[in-house]
């Protein structure tokens, strides 16, 4: 009983290991606005599949790390991470009856809030863009959630993470 109720953590924090690694991974400068938020991608996903397991804490304490491997602001990806994890927890029914291409419009609306709050909090520190390039990134995560969705889910299903 107490093995299958911490079935599949493991895998849980590979996926989000090798999302941080995707996030810090060099880009070249003209693509730097595209890339896309891997580690919102995942826990996106963690938190549509796992709810019960998956949720804000969570998103707290990646948004931490990510401050710290990003050298932001402590607290700038908490704070925008534990509120996707709030959106996406509370909307996640929904989201699962949507097909894959209105799930890819609800995540570019989830990282579009994400890039909203964290350019909020840099506007805050007096570093500002006057464009709506910020967004780019939730566009191409948008794009990229099919890849995303059909990679780990079944990775998840594979391994019985439940």
């Amino acid at each position: 009983m107490i093995e299958s109720e911490h079935n599949g953590y493991g895998i849980i924090v590979i996926t989000f290991v090798l999302a941080f690694i995707l996030a810090i991974v060099p880009f070249p400068p003209w693509l730097g606005w595209a890339r896309p938020e891997w580690v919102a991608l995942v826990l996106v996903y963690w938190t549509i599949a796992l709810p019960h397991r998956v949720g804000i804490f969570t998103g707290l304490v990646l948004g931490i790390a990510l401050d710290v491997v990003e050298g932001a602001v402590l607290g700038q990806n908490a704070l925008s991470l534990a509120v996707i994890a709030l959106l996406a927890n509370t909307l996640y029914q929904r989201f699962r009856v949507y097909n894959l291409w209105q799930q890819a419009a609800m995540v570019f609306l989830l990282i579009g809030f994400n890039q909203l709050i964290c350019h909020w909090v840099q506007t805050l520190q007096g570093v500002t863009s006057k464009s709506l390039i910020f967004l780019l990134p939730a566009f191409t995560s948008a794009l990229l959630w099919p890849v995303t969705l059909h990679l780990l889910r079944p990775l998840r299903r594979h391994y019985q993470v439940r």
